[in-house]
């Protein structure tokens, strides 16, 4: 009997003390403790790339954001898309809304307010951005750097065309005529671009084909037929600076687009770019019975390969 009574008497004692807790969730849904008023991320129509948000410090920031000039008539009226703020903060623009870059600075800005109040003022910079690629180019050369054990002399850096007895008839010369067309045909949610590259085959109307002839003959069309013939579809990734043609059979090759410059290739190796130049990584195969032999610098290790063009 009495340990019955125990239980009852520590039951009503837990009831009553659990009636004198406050219920931890209501400070939290309330907000008295969340002074956070920042912007996480943010997008605007016709962006470029990510977004550099920087807290300068407790009440201001600062935000970097590129625009593709080329899609809008002016920056003043630019809409802003999706806007993410720190838990409950609020913003004086909310998504949907424009804001006017048209200024001096190309600058607008916004103000956050945390739940207890506090606000910190984000002054957005814009950066008008043009797509650089678009235009035509005239193919000047084909590159290579190629040939297994370089730091025992057996690379080298060549044209295409400096060995015009391992190709056939329309070998890499064909190409040299040749001219790309860079279109526009939008920009992705990322903030890539896109759009069609024609490769025209040029006054002889012949694209090369990339077969070594020498012993032993082999077919090279997939390291160096790199931008397709005709139409085809490119995509620029301003994440990680490549850019990527797709063929018409849904075959992708890789690159980047380079500017004048010379790139160090190291053991005393390097290649001159004058103008600009489609760069492409390739994955040979050492190959050290045939070390120096031009059959191992275009067939079994070649290593990187720029198409070299020049802008009109």
């Amino acid at each position: 009997m009495m340990k019955k009574i125990a239980i009852v008497i520590t039951a009503f004692v837990s009831l009553a003390l659990t009636g004198c807790q406050t219920d931890p969730w209501e400070d939290i849904e309330e907000g008295n403790w969340n002074n956070e008023r920042s912007i996480l991320s943010l997008k605007f129509e016709n962006q470029i790339g990510q977004p550099v948000i920087t807290r300068t410090d407790e009440n201001a920031g600062e935000i970097e954001v590129s625009i593709n000039a080329d899609a809008v008539p002016d920056l003043s009226s630019i809409t802003l898309e999706q806007l993410v703020l720190s838990y409950n903060a609020k913003s004086t623009v909310v998504e949907g809304e424009s804001l006017n870059f048209e200024n001096e600075n190309n600058t607008s800005s916004l103000v956050v307010t945390s739940p207890t109040g506090k606000t910190r003022e984000y002054t957005i910079k814009v950066n008008p951005f043009q797509e650089t690629i678009l235009g035509t180019y005239q193919i000047q050369d084909l590159v290579l750097y190629g040939g297994t054990g370089p730091e025992y002399g057996g690379g080298g850096v060549l044209s295409l065309t400096s060995k015009p007895w391992v190709w056939p008839e329309n070998g890499p010369e064909k190409e040299l005529d040749n001219y790309l067309v860079f279109d526009l045909s939008g920009i992705t949610e990322e903030g890539n671009t896109y759009g069609t590259v024609t490769n025209y085959a040029g006054e002889d109307e012949t694209y090369a084909e990339f077969t070594f002839v020498a012993e032993p003959t082999t077919d090279v069309n997939h390291f160096y037929r790199k931008i397709p013939k005709g139409q085809a579809e490119w995509s620029r990734n301003y994440t990680n600076g490549t850019i990527t043609f797709t063929f018409e059979d849904g075959r992708t090759t890789t690159g980047t687009f380079e500017g004048p410059g010379t790139e160090d290739l190291g053991n005393g190796l390097s290649k001159t770019i004058e103008n600009y130049a489609f760069a492409f990584n390739l994955n040979g195969t050492d190959d050290w019975d045939n070390i120096y032999s031009d059959y191992d610098k275009f067939v079994k290790k070649p290593r990187r390969y720029w198409i070299d063009v020049v802008k009109e």
